[in-house]
């Protein structure tokens, strides 16, 4: 059985989450969800990264992780594939995987094919029907042109003083900071 892992800024209060499950298994339905989490703060990709930074290595190999978080869909949206030690990362090419992973080849990173007449979800649920199936993912799309990357939140340390930034807050109200 194929696992899916879900990390989305859709909430819960909409039928967001359950149109994606849902789109996913009609095209394949030997899947098992993992949601991670679909609280993560609208557009956050930084906080986005740090979840998939600490769960990615609990999930055995073969994982098809789903980063749904500041997708920004229009016509001019590009969402990308690639595999990364045993795992598959499929999400919008905004920069929330080279948070993940500060070694990303791009020419490893594929876009993911997609018509115009095709949803958010749809996009998502053919690229993991594609994987799920065994598809390589040279057949999934093309190199993409433009792989964005971002730079970490880095710490400032003078002769005087560290200045940090807090990263989480986790439901304990534990601080996470970048030190």
């Amino acid at each position: 059985m194929q696992i899916v892992s879900l990390t989305t800024d859709f909430g819960i209060a909409d039928y967001f989450v359950a149109d994606l499950k849902a789109s996913i298994l009609s095209q394949y339905s030997a899947i098992q969800f993992v949601d991670v989490s679909h609280q993560i703060a609208s557009h956050d990709i930084m906080q986005a990264a740090y979840y998939i930074q600490n769960v990615r290595k609990s999930f055995p190999l073969g994982t098809i992780h789903i980063v749904a978080v500041y997708n920004y869909y229009s016509e001019t949206s590009k969402f990308v594939a690639f595999e990364k030690e045993g795992h598959y990362f499929l999400g919008p090419n905004n920069g929330v995987f080279s948070l993940v992973f500060n070694d990303i080849d791009p020419s490893h990173v594929r876009e993911i094919d997609f018509g115009e007449d095709m949803s958010l979800t749809q996009v998502f649920s053919n690229a993991v029907a594609l994987i799920s199936n065994g598809i390589p993912l040279a057949d999934i799309g093309p190199v993409t042109e433009n792989f964005q990357s971002k730079l970490p939140i880095s710490p400032v340390i003078t002769q005087s003083q560290i200045r940090a930034t807090i990263l989480h807050i986790d439901h304990f109200n534990n601080a996470v900071i970048n030190i």
